[in-house]
């Protein structure tokens, strides 16, 4: 489980990624379609999309030619388990993620 929230953790620190979460908490998107809103190559983003699928937070699929991502929201049930042992956070409500990050992640999307 170590190597599982390691994984997730180092995902969601990084904001290109965690403005893909966003971005696919609305439906599966093509992988260049999730590349559109960004300056960088689509090289660049599909590094983002494997380490995003690696921690589990997303899976991705061919269909036809187009690969497609899809969120993987069961996949932060174990950073929320492991928060919880602190007594100091509630269970990861997936609501109130998603206006967290659309509150934070605006101008990483401009």
């Amino acid at each position: 489980m170590t190597e599982k929230l390691d994984l997730a953790f180092a995902a969601l620190a990084d904001p290109t990624r965690r403005a893909i979460l966003t971005m696919l908490l609305e439906d599966d998107m093509a992988v260049t379609d999730v590349a559109e809103p960004f300056t960088m190559s689509l090289a660049a983003v599909s590094k983002h999309l494997a380490l995003l699928s690696r921690a589990g937070l997303i899976s991705q699929e061919k269909r036809g030619r187009v690969k497609w991502c899809k969120l993987e929201p069961d996949a932060l049930k174990s950073a929320s388990i492991w928060m919880q042992g602190f007594g100091q956070f509630e269970p990861v409500n997936l609501d109130a993620f998603e206006r967290f990050l659309e509150s934070e992640l605006p101008e990483t999307l401009d």
